[in-house]
């Protein structure tokens, strides 16, 4: 059952997560467990998705060093990462997802707009990161097993717990540079 994880993966601690995803290293002070915390006014966000790249959303301090990383799934095939330089325009917790099927391809002929509640079973999981560009955005997923995958349509998904992390240190205006 996918979901299952994504809820149990909620319900555990920070402390553990950072055990379970080896893949996910904080640098500079921080140790593995423990939460990113803003320790700098100029941060940027750089997410590398393709072939070439290794899948993974870093943050930069105002000299240039990784402050943190975490692995991301973005894009896919016939929706790849919007690449070039973008603002954060705001971060929702808990957010609502409108489903409006005009706007992904694969959606199935007949198929009404809805609107899902918050939670982390949620196709945005836990937080939605809202970009300048239209439609776009850094959100959860409520299937953790994916990140890492090129399976989205073109948003840049972490697990719930890095999303919430990231939205610690994240703010309006922040540069976001999607690259190869």
């Amino acid at each position: 059952m996918p979901g299952r994880h994504g809820v149990l993966a909620e319900r555990t601690s920070h402390r553990l997560l950072a055990s379970a995803a080896p893949r996910v290293r904080r640098h500079g002070k921080h140790r593995s467990n423990e939460a990113i915390c803003r320790t700098a006014t100029n941060i940027q966000l750089r997410v590398g998705a393709n072939q070439k790249s290794d899948s993974t959303l870093r943050l930069f301090d105002a000299d240039g060093k990784v402050y943190a990383q975490f692995p991301v799934s973005s894009g896919s095939k016939h929706d790849p990462l919007p690449i070039g330089r973008w603002k954060i325009l705001g971060v929702a917790r808990n957010p609502v997802f409108k489903y409006n099927p005009t706007l992904f391809w694969d959606a199935k002929k007949g198929e009404q707009k809805a609107t899902l509640p918050p939670g982390p079973n949620n196709p945005v999981g836990r937080v939605w990161i809202d970009l300048s560009k239209p439609h776009y955005g850094l959100h959860g997923t409520p299937e953790p097993g994916h990140v890492g995958k090129t399976e989205s349509h073109g948003c840049v998904r972490l697990t719930n717990w890095d999303v919430v992390n990231l939205a610690s240190v994240v703010g309006p205006s922040m540069p976001v540079v999607m690259q190869e």
